[in-house]
């Protein structure tokens, strides 16, 4: 009777190649007691091509042993390296605490192993201790081309040069300072993708504010400091071969957006400093539908740069961005694709403005019907203010008439309309009706149903199926 081997047999007895592979795909946990590697682990160092020392993955039970096993984990990093010796690897990932005392080592684990022809290097040191300065007179690498840096890891180097760096992520570098940041990005001549999160609350705006680049061709930035708006006096990008932007901020009080040329796609989330929850638009006259007092910050210029392209995606905080922080819209002549997100405490009342501005719009994509209702929202929603709710019965015929003519909806071109996350509630279906009776273009109308509703969707679709539609070309899809 044969005997069944157990699982650490199975993997012991696979060839050294594929145990290289398994190594290369497990992080490298250090627990307080390892010292040293088995005989026959450590001959297969020389075959793992991907290291990631993750300190993070340690759970120390007190200060004394925390620094012990820092100690203890700074001692197997040198060991493993030291066993690498010249054997190339494609990716190396450091997470750790810095420790004073322990920088050198940390530079030294750095440059051993760009030397052994890395592509990707990821760095991280919590915030805990000191920062870690990468200090050095040449910062550089022939083979990498991808690099992050995050935490308090910042750079001090003469001079800064990856030739073939593809893709660049600053991931909260507070430590960063602005001159280092701009020999970092000037110093990757190729770089098509760059990422920057400035996410302290504690710290002012480090690598977000500003970005120059011939290269870049895909922008990820996030800026989320609702402590230092004393900080957000311009923001500037220019980037000539640029053609996707993912830009997430509060509102600057200027910006300068130019070179954009290329750019083909949008995504904003622009938040207010100042809430707009304390004014009861409802009860508003049409003249009084705005805050009493200036809101911070001006995206004219912003969006004045992006109007040549031709997807743009909208949160619901930049709606209202769009509304109270905008002096003039440009005409987004070349706009095929519009999505918003919406919800009951964020109002429409840029959508009219916007729609008309998009005279060439194929798709319009909404996340979520619901908004809320003001005297702004225009012929773009079926909703009225309870104030002009018999203001509304009083108008003459002709009065009546002329605006109709003026609904944004009768022009806009639209030819698919896409609802997420409907509810099926009054107003819902109201507004629905508003876009079937008015959008004359419609071809495609893709319906899913929020998954609250499941139980109740079949009574949703026949509502939907039953509403009079406009464009006889309409056809009304569920997912």
């Amino acid at each position: 009777m044969a005997m069944r081997s157990s699982p650490r047999d199975s993997i012991s007895n696979l060839p050294d190649e594929i145990l290289g592979k398994l190594l290369s795909l497990l992080p490298t946990k250090v627990a307080a007691s390892t010292s040293v590697l088995s005989k026959r682990w450590r001959n297969l160092l020389g075959l793992v091509d991907n290291l990631c020392f993750d300190e993070s993955m340690v759970v120390y039970p007190n200060e004394e042993e925390a620094e012990s096993g820092s100690d203890r984990f700074s001692d197997f990093v040198d060991k493993a390296l030291a066993l690498l010796g010249n054997s190339p690897i494609k990716k190396f990932s450091l997470c750790h605490e810095p420790r004073r005392g322990c920088v050198d080592a940390y530079q030294r684990w750095i440059f051993t192993a760009m030397e052994l022809g890395l592509l990707e290097l990821h760095l991280h040191a919590d915030r805990r201790y000191s920062r870690v300065v990468i200090e050095t007179e040449f910062f550089t690498s022939n083979t990498l081309v991808k690099l992050t840096l995050s935490g308090v890891y910042s750079l001090e180097a003469e001079r800064v040069f990856f030739p073939a760096l593809k893709s660049l992520s600053l991931l909260s570098v507070s430590m960063l300072d602005h001159p280092n940041y701009c020999q970092l990005v000037d110093g990757c001549p190729v770089l098509e993708e760059l990422f920057i999160c400035d996410a302290d609350p504690w710290d002012p705006p480090c690598c977000g504010t500003g970005v120059q680049s011939a290269s870049i061709k895909r922008l990820v930035l996030s800026l989320n400091l609702p402590g230092s708006k004393q900080d957000h006096e311009v923001a500037y990008l220019e980037a000539p071969s640029l053609v996707y932007l993912d830009y997430s901020s509060y509102v600057f009080e200027n910006y300068q957006f130019t070179d954009l040329d290329l750019l083909v796609e949008a995504r904003l989330s622009l938040r207010l400093w100042d809430s707009t929850n304390d004014y009861d638009y409802s009860d508003d006259d049409d003249d009084d539908d705005e805050p009493k007092e200036a809101i911070f910050g001006d995206v004219t210029k912003l969006v004045a740069g992006i109007s040549h392209i031709t997807t743009l995606h909208l949160s619901l905080d930049s709606l209202e961005a769009f509304h109270f922080c905008c002096e003039s819209m440009p005409m987004f002549n070349n706009l095929l694709n519009l999505s918003i997100e919406s919800n009951k405490d964020k109002g429409w009342q840029v959508m009219p403005l916007l729609l008309k501005s998009c005279p060439n719009l194929q798709t319009l994509v909404i996340k979520g019907l619901l908004h809320r209702v003001t005297n702004r929202c225009g012929d773009a929603c079926a909703c009225i203010p309870k104030k002009h709710k018999n203001e509304k019965k009083k108008r003459k015929i002709v009065k009546e008439e002329e605006e109709e003519k003026l609904c944004c909806l009768w022009t806009c071109e639209v030819k698919v309309l896409e609802i997420s996350e409907y509810g099926g509630s009054f107003l819902e279906l109201k507004q629905m009706r508003h876009f079937l009776g008015k959008l004359k273009c419609l071809e495609t109308v893709k319906v899913g149903v929020d998954a609250d509703n499941d139980n109740n969707s079949e009574f949703l679709r026949a509502n939907l199926l039953a509403l009079p539609r406009l464009s006889s070309k309409c056809n009304i899809q569920f997912g």
